[in-house]
Formats: structure tokens, C-alpha cells, sequence
């Protein structure tokens, strides 16, 4: 068996000579440090099998697969009549595109209110009182009721001067004016209305729903179950105001209605 010899190289050291030099004599000493047994490598050999007689179906060979070549798309060519330029939205360049500011805009403080105070009532235990003006009339019942104080509606001033100028021609010509009756019409006004109420001549009450402060119709509704006078609560002091002809009303009074009209005042 092959063996490996390492030669390891030693340095011995001589006395000095006569010029003082210290002489270094290098030998080189065989010194086996390992002897290793290499054993052959093992080449397990078969049989080589010997053939059978049988005959071994052969295995169906699946057609090669057909490449599909992709075909390039064709870049749709730019009209050069019409000349790309984009946009630079640096300063002093393109006009800014439109974006939403609303978190940056400066409300006015009667907004910045009416936000506060709709966050109150969500958060809030709101009292039955105050609740109550949330339950106001449907839309199609608001739409008929007003349609039906739009009949009653006061007159305007240049009616009532049209019609004061006439009764000064007619006594100017000598014709006796006679007294007519008195005009049936909606009556408004928190304390005309009150005082109304009172008398329990009011027949209905309507009551806007969103008077600021609330505590100028909050007793109202209290009044009205007390003296037997059917009350309604609809949205919007403005539409009760268009009605006699003013920005807005806290509330409205009918005290007497026509004959025909009679039937839709009690539904």
C-alpha cells in the first residue's frame, strides 16, 4: 500500500566563527508523520442482464410542441399635426388643477356653530322636549300644507297701498264705501300667536323646527296640549316666512278658514 512522507525542514544552529557570524545550517530531516492506508475505491459491477425474449411495447412519443410566436404590436403612430406638451405644474408655469381646500378654508364662525352644535345633539342624551322638534311632518304632508297657507297668505304692501289709494278716489267722487268684511288670512307672530292660542281661537298651529334660539317655541307645543289646539312642527322658518312674505317665522296661526276649505283644515 502506498505510503505519504512529510519532510519537515529543521534549522540548526552552529557556533559562531572567526568573524563573529553565526552560521545557520539548514537540513532536511525524513520525519514520517503519518503513514495512511489508502484502500482502492470499490467499483460495484452488475450483471449486465440478459436479454429476454419478450418484447417491451414501446412508449408513445408525444408530438413536439408548435411555438407560437407573439407577433409585435404596432405602436400607433402620433399625429404629428397635433403636438404633445405636457404639462409643468411649477411655480410660475401651468395653472394648478382644481383640488379640495375644504379642510384649509376659513368657516365662518355661524358654520363653525352649526357643526358644533349638530356633534352635541349626536353626542349627547337630548331631552324629550328638545327631541321633539327632530319629529317634524313628512314632505308630501309639509308640500300640501303649505300649499294650503299660500290661500291664506296676508297681503303684500303694494296691495294694501293699491288698495288704501283706491278707497281715496272712490270718496273723492262721492261713493259711499261700504265695510266689508273682515279678511281671512294667516296670522303671525310669536306673541299674536300666543295670545291666540290663549283665547283658544287658533284652529292650527304650525311650528318651525329650527328656530335659534330654541328656547323661544319650546314652551309652544306644551301650551298648544294644554288649551286643546292642534299643533304641527315642519321644517324651515324660511318657508313659514315666504308664506307672509317675510325671511322667515317662528310660527303660524289659522283662526278661520272659507266654507269650501273647512274639510281640508279638519283631514
Amino acid at each position: 500500500s502506498p505510503s505519504r512522507v512529510i519532510f519537515q525542514q529543521k534549522k540548526i544552529k552552529a557556533p559562531r566563527n572567526h568573524l563573529g557570524l553565526v552560521v545557520v545550517v539548514s537540513t532536511l530531516v525524513l520525519k514520517p508523520l503519518a503513514v495512511l492506508n489508502m484502500p482502492k475505491k470499490q467499483v460495484n459491477k452488475k450483471k449486465a442482464a440478459a436479454p429476454s425474449s419478450k418484447k417491451v411495447a414501446s412508449k408513445p412519443v408525444a408530438p413536439p410542441k408548435k411555438t407560437i410566436v407573439k407577433k409585435p404590436k404596432l405602436r400607433k403612430r402620433d399625429n404629428p399635426l397635433f403636438e404633445k406638451k405636457p404639462r409643468n405644474y411649477g411655480i410660475g408655469n401651468d395653472i394648478q388643477p382644481k383640488r379640495d381646500l375644504t379642510r384649509f378654508v376659513k368657516w365662518p364662525k355661524y358654520i363653525k356653530l352649526q357643526r358644533q352644535k349638530r356633534i352635541l345633539l349626536k353626542r349627547l342624551k337630548v331631552p324629550g322636549i328638545i327631541n321633539q322638534f327632530t319629529r317634524t311632518l313628512d314632505r308630501h304632508s309639509a308640500g300640501a300644507l303649505l300649499a294650503f297657507l299660500e290661500k291664506y297668505a296676508p297681503e303684500t304692501r303694494q296691495q294694501k297701498k293699491a288698495r288704501l289709494l283706491g278707497q281715496v278716489k272712490d270718496e273723492a267722487k262721492g261713493k259711499q264705501i261700504e265695510a266689508g268684511k273682515k279678511p281671512k288670512f294667516v296670522k303671525c307672530g310669536l306673541k299674536h300667536v300666543t295670545s291666540l292660542v290663549e283665547d283658544k281661537r287658533a284652529k292650527l298651529v304650525v311650528i318651525a323646527h329650527d328656530v335659534d334660539p330654541i328656547e323661544l317655541v319650546l314652551w309652544l307645543p306644551t301650551l298648544c296640549r294644554k288649551k286643546g289646539v292642534p299643533y304641527v312642527i315642519i321644517k324651515g322658518k324660511a318657508r313659514l316666512g315666504k308664506v307672509v312674505h317675510k325671511k322667515t317665522a317662528t310660527c303660524l296661526a289659522i283662526t278661520d278658514v272659507e266654507i269650501k276649505d273647512a274639510k281640508d283644515l279638519a283631514i
